[in-house]
This record gives C-alpha cells, sequence and structure tokens, in this order.
C-alpha cells in the first residue's frame, strides 16, 4: 500500500520532470526534482496544500532558481580564479576589513566563510554545519548587517 504522498509523486513525477528539464537541462532535473521533493515533503505547508500539482510546480521553479544561482556564482567564482596571475602576491585583507569579520560570531564566520569562500548554497552550508537552513539565512543576514555597519563607520 503506497502512502498519499508517494500516489501524489506517481501522479505528477514525469510531468515534473519534463518541467525540470525544460528549466535547467537534462543533466540537473533529476537533481532539481529530488531537492524540491525532500524541501516539499519537509515543508509544514504540504500537509495543507490543496493545489498539489501547482505546489510542486512552484517547488521545482524554486529549485531550478536556485541552481541557476548556485551556477552562476560558481561560474563567476571560476572565472575570477582563472584570471588570476599566479605570479602576483596575494592581495592582503584590509584591516578594517580583517577586524569586522573578526567581531563577527564563530557561526556567522563559519557561514560567511562556507557562503562566500566555498560558494556553497545555504542547504549545503546548513548540512555541513548541522543547522536548519532558516539559521544559515538568519546567521548570513546578521554577518551581513553586522559587517555593513562595521565598515561603513570606518
Amino acid at each position: 500500500m503506497t502512502s498519499p504522498d508517494e500516489q501524489i509523486y506517481e501522479k505528477y513525477s514525469e510531468e515534473l520532470i519534463r518541467f525540470a528539464t525544460f528549466l535547467v537541462g537534462p543533466s540537473d532535473a533529476p537533481d532539481v526534482l529530488s531537492e524540491a521533493m525532500l524541501k516539499v515533503l519537509a515543508s509544514n505547508a504540504w500537509a495543507d496544500a490543496t493545489h498539489h500539482r501547482a505546489y510542486l510546480h512552484r517547488a521545482v521553479l524554486n529549485e531550478a532558481r536556485m541552481a541557476h544561482r548556485h551556477r552562476s556564482r560558481r561560474r563567476s567564482y571560476e572565472e575570477r580564479a582563472a584570471r588570476r596571475d599566479e605570479t602576483l602576491e596575494p592581495a592582503t585583507p584590509r584591516p578594517e576589513v580583517v577586524a569586522a569579520v573578526e567581531h563577527l560570531s564563530t557561526r556567522q564566520r563559519a557561514v560567511v566563510f562556507l557562503t562566500y569562500w566555498d560558494d556553497l548554497d545555504p542547504v549545503s552550508v546548513a548540512r555541513v554545519l548541522g543547522i536548519s537552513e532558516g539559521a544559515v539565512r538568519r546567521h548570513l543576514a546578521r554577518a551581513r548587517s553586522s559587517l555593513r555597519r562595521s565598515l561603513d563607520d570606518s
């Protein structure tokens, strides 16, 4: 006997994979659909959803957007890395930036590092740190705000 969630997935899975394929291409579509389904099933709102098809399509669309953003950030990072001339001395961080970062909490520094230096998305950062995605977003927002205030004052 299958659960209602399994029945809903079976009903819409082919349609959703076609949708994901259109949005991100055939190589990333299964991952986008899997991530979307994991988030949907973990969501408290899923139990109250009345239009499952629309809810699932929105989830796939949101996950595709995240995949595009991640790919874009990765590409930008790789292009910057490729342009670096290895003969140049590495840039010395400005003292005020170092001081501002040192005033962040350890968790905020970890989230900033994983987000900007390791180019991880909030879901991946949450997995690495063993915290919720919401906590990652909160720590990142607070860190940005703190850095902005500190650097505006210098």
